[in-house]
């Protein structure tokens, strides 16, 4: 595939027609910016949240999951400072009435050139005033002054008016992992270092959500929070850069596509900060973030809890708040990237284009799909589909000529097909095809699942 040949409408309209990602409440005319996950879609989505979950749950020495209330104590939120400072600047266009983000358009104005994390409200105001950045939307230049936008979304608990209490839909998922520290360290009895991983719904009140599944209101974090003592943080935090890049380049990435970009500007608890970014459709766009965050998470929830949440060392005594280092990734632009960097057309031999998903078979939704050649053929084929089903995900399909259905199959990237032909009720061996090469051997039922085994795993 040519450079940059994959574009955002290309991969909405193929996600759609395939049931990978559907639009939200559809029928109703959508919503801001959501998005379902359709049959094969969800499938892809949970094979990569299993894959991230073993390489850095099940492999680790010395890590354990936890899966916490999306619902918290407003208190959380106090000490982590999301209801002081997680907000975004926002300029409505008075001619439109759209509204945007400050940040979001000097970057595009300036093309990437400029960095508006290292810039005040003021320094982002004066950016868009001395350049003239006009409203991309209708192109007129009538803003409103910048003003901060709290994302986190409010909801209230309790019986009556009087006794509503406010609360938030989580905006991130790691506060359910610092508050758990001691709970996970007790009962697994875990020595520092250690991690606690998670995976789970965040919720942002994003009022320019945009670029399909890449950013959206409700998405899915994966997180991994490792803590260790102060003085090794340093070489953990490497470690888990390294980690992350590793992980993207198993399921398949081109190392070209991917790169690190250290933050200009950290957060004053912040030690070290970068991220992994992947050259989506629309540029380079953050992917993932490691974070060395000092002690800052617990030391904050340890003040405001009056819980104490110091760890002690059970061979020396010693007592003191771990550090931590933070792996982050949203499941949804992981996914969103593992659609592009999977995305070709092929020009066959025969002139014809070939829409092929080259997903990691680890990642593919169905690992196989039996296919009788005729369907006449079709109980030995739901016979090997029920031997198979035991072990793998696996699709069926009869309908059309064997051709159409390869290409069905590519285009949500299957990895093998099984066809069930004539040859099958003489010998017992099946078809199997590769979806990228298009090659053929011929295996026998008990092959097939050995070789699958193999194939598929990550």
């Amino acid at each position: 595939m040519a450079e940059n040949a994959v574009t955002m409408e290309k991969l909405v309209a193929l996600c759609k027609a395939r049931g990978i990602v559907f639009p939200g409440s559809e029928i109703y005319g959508g919503m801001g910016n959501t998005w379902d996950y359709g049959p094969v879609g969800v499938e892809i989505k949970n094979n990569i949240k299993r894959a991230w979950w073993k390489r850095f749950v099940a492999e680790s020495d010395n890590s354990f999951g936890v899966d916490a209330a999306i619902l918290m104590n407003s208190r959380v939120w106090e000490a982590s400072g999301h209801t002081t400072s997680f907000s975004d600047p926002k300029m409505d266009c008075k001619s439109c009435k759209t509204r945007h983000r400050a940040d979001t358009l000097i970057e595009s104005h300036s093309k990437g050139t400029v960095n508006p994390d290292t810039m005040s409200n003021e320094e982002m105001q004066k950016y868009i005033e001395e350049h003239h950045v006009n409203c991309p939307v209708c192109g007129q230049f009538n803003w409103t002054p910048i003003r901060t936008f709290n994302l986190m979304f409010e909801t209230s608990r309790g019986v009556t008016d009087e006794s509503q209490n406010k609360i938030y839909l989580r905006p991130e998922t790691a506060q359910g992992e610092f508050v758990n520290f001691l709970n996970v360290q007790r009962t697994t009895r875990a020595k520092v270092p250690f991690g606690i991983a998670q995976i789970g719904k965040a919720f942002r009140n994003e009022i320019t959500p945009g670029n399909f599944i890449f950013r959206t209101i409700e998405f899915e974090q994966m997180e991994h929070q490792w803590f260790c003592k102060e003085g090794t943080d340093e070489a953990y935090y490497n470690e888990f850069k390294q980690k992350a890049f590793d992980f993207l380049l198993d399921l398949g990435f081109k190392r070209e596509h991917l790169r690190f970009h250290d933050h200009d500007k950290l957060a004053h608890y912040a030690r070290a900060a970068c991220d992994i970014q992947y050259l989506y459709p629309m540029g380079w766009q953050e992917l993932n973030g490691i974070h060395n965050r000092s002690d800052y998470d617990l030391s904050r929830h340890q003040e405001y809890s009056g819980k104490t949440l110091t760890y002690v060392d059970p061979v020396s005594g010693e007592r003191y708040i771990p550090y931590v280092i933070e792996y982050s990734i949203g499941a949804d632009r992981l996914m969103l990237a593992v659609l592009t960097e999977a995305y070709d057309e092929e020009t066959l031999e025969n002139g014809e284009t070939r829409n092929v998903m080259h997903f990691h078979p680890a990642i593919a939704a169905y690992k196989a799909a039996v296919l009788p050649l005729q369907k006449n053929l079709a109980p030995q084929a739901k016979e090997l589909l029920a031997k198979l089903k035991k072990r793998f995900s696996v699709t069926y399909d009869e309908a059309g000529s064997i051709g159409k259905r390869y290409r069905r199959q590519d285009e949500i990237g299957t990895p093998y097909c099984l066809t069930i032909d004539f040859d099958t009720l003489e010998n017992g061996t099946v078809t199997v095809r590769d979806r990228d090469t298009m090659e053929q051997i011929r295996l026998s039922p008990d092959e097939v699942i050995s070789f699958l085994a193999e194939k598929c795993a990550f």
